[in-house]
């Protein structure tokens, strides 16, 4: 199961907005957020605005493609625009830089037979 982690940077003026945003998600958009496949979704978020945000899919071409279909996440994604740094009015959930994974301590463990 692919694990996803992405790095965004939060205008740091709108910052208390944001997470204000993020304490009370719409109920339609968590049901597109899930629909599309993604799951143990999280976003953290450090004091200076940089975002990293992480969930699992078995598909993420696939999640990615259904979240940009859905007529769910259009009013969400337009609004969250504004609140991100260099995306040049592209969409967040499409346009942020994943990284990559160098490290998974179940994938180790079961590797070593520990």
């Amino acid at each position: 199961m692919p694990r996803v982690c992405f790095a965004l940077q939060v205008r740091p003026e709108l910052i208390d907005e944001y997470v204000a945003r993020h304490r009370a998600v719409w109920p339609e958009m968590l049901e597109a957020i899930r629909d599309s496949g993604r799951r143990n979704y999280s976003i953290f978020l450090a004091p200076d605005g940089r975002l990293i945000g992480y969930y699992e899919t078995d598909d993420d071409e696939e999640s990615a493609r259904r979240l940009a279909a859905d007529e769910r996440t259009r009013a969400w994604e337009a609004e969250s625009a504004r609140f991100f740094v260099a995306l040049d009015g592209a969409r967040a959930d499409q346009a942020a830089p994943q990284l990559t994974e160098v490290f998974h301590l179940e994938d180790q463990l079961k590797e070593s037979g520990l």
